[in-house]
């Protein structure tokens, strides 16, 4: 009773780190100007994937975990929950593959890349790769390409679990369709991705090499700086491609292993843990983030610490200017007009100069991309 309660808590804490963490993420993004790029585009799209998975997957697996995968919702759901499950998986994997192109393109050619990278472009790319992942999950799981007679899983329910309290939600693995999905859905874009991100890193070299040898002394330090700030965005992002290979690889691996060998009913515990390990990757990211990138840590500690404080200055700049208007009336703003003053802000009207002010002193530090 007791361990069952503390695995129910540690699972319960888990989900609202994902949840917590990648929420975080998206209103960091969103309203920090220092962050809204076009490869955060990419990293709000994962950051989303993550959120979906804490919201409709997390809590089921959780749910089945604590009950020995019985189901007690029908074939039908069991199913939608499996699929949405693959779904997430292969959508954060596709998003960490065009996340890696990016930032080739970023780093290979940095006079070129504004043309090439455009928001209307990366708005077709992630709607390709969320289309592209909700195909690959849903269409074999419903309409049983993945079972030995292309029967849909699950809907006859002639599988009990081994005590017959009730039927089991599992996935069905055929030994086909095991290696084409894992090749196609995690090792080949994993090969990929690892040889960009190994041309990146000669690519970075070379320039590195060019910048100290070509620029004057006395240019070096503005060209040098813009480089920086693109090795750090690519080394951030592939330590997000390297927790994501950590987490993920030994589930494919056993998921691969299990296909091959025609087994129906993997060892309880393994899958557990490798299961368990996968979904980890979704509460690791929104912790790398600030971990590797100052403009992270900055949107962070003001939505979770300054933001309140923030607002209390704009407070009390609202209130004493109602007072300095309610007291002068409009008189040195008319002696403004007439004498051709041209401030941005007249004397009498400081509440957009205070908030101006302290918008100014809040996005004062240079973007630092990610």
């Amino acid at each position: 009773m007791i361990s069952t309660a503390l695995c129910w808590m540690f699972l319960a804490s888990f989900i609202g780190l994902t949840i917590g963490g990648n929420m975080l993420v998206c209103l960091a993004v969103g309203l920090s100007r220092r962050l809204r790029s076009i490869t955060n585009c990419f990293v709000v799209s994962l950051a989303v994937t993550d959120l979906l998975l804490g919201l409709l997957v997390l809590p089921v697996s959780a749910t089945l975990e604590l009950r020995s995968r019985h189901w007690p919702l029908g074939g039908a759901l069991c199913n939608l929950y499996m699929s949405l499950d693959v779904m997430l998986c292969t959508a954060s994997i596709l998003t960490l593959l065009a996340i890696s192109v990016d930032r080739y393109l970023a780093i290979s050619a940095p006079l070129r890349y504004p043309r090439r990278v455009t928001p209307p472009r990366v708005a077709l790319a992630v709607t390709t790769i969320w289309g592209t992942s909700l195909v690959m999950a849903f269409v074999p799981i419903h309409l049983g390409w993945n079972t030995a007679n292309f029967r849909v899983q699950n809907l006859d329910w002639g599988v009990q679990d081994d005590a017959g309290e009730g039927h089991t939600c599992r996935f069905e693995w055929l030994n086909d369709y095991v290696l084409l999905n894992s090749f196609c859905t995690f090792y080949l874009p994993l090969l990929v991705m690892c040889l960009v991100y190994h041309r990146i890193i000669r690519i970075a070299r070379e320039q590195a090499r060019r910048i100290q040898a070509a620029t004057p002394s006395f240019a070096r330090t503005a060209s040098a700086a813009a480089t920086v700030q693109e090795h750090k965005a690519t080394v951030t992002l592939a330590a997000v491609l390297g927790a994501f290979v950590i987490c993920w690889f030994p589930y494919f691996t056993f998921f691969t292993y299990m296909g091959m060998v025609a087994e129906t009913n993997p060892p309880a515990t393994a899958y557990s843990v490798v299961l368990w390990l996968g979904y980890f990757n979704s509460a690791v990211n929104p912790i790398l983030y600030p971990a590797l990138n100052r403009d992270f840590r900055k949107a962070y500690g003001e939505l979770l610490c300054c933001r309140g404080l923030w607002w209390r200055h704009v407070s009390t700049a609202v209130h004493e200017c109602l007072e300095i208007q309610g007291t002068h009336s409009n008189r040195h703003w008319g002696t403004d007009l007439r004498n051709g003053h041209k401030d941005t802000f007249p004397k009498d009207n400081q509440l957009e100069r205070k908030i101006f002010t302290l918008q100014e002193s809040n996005d004062s530090s240079v973007p630092e991309k990610i």
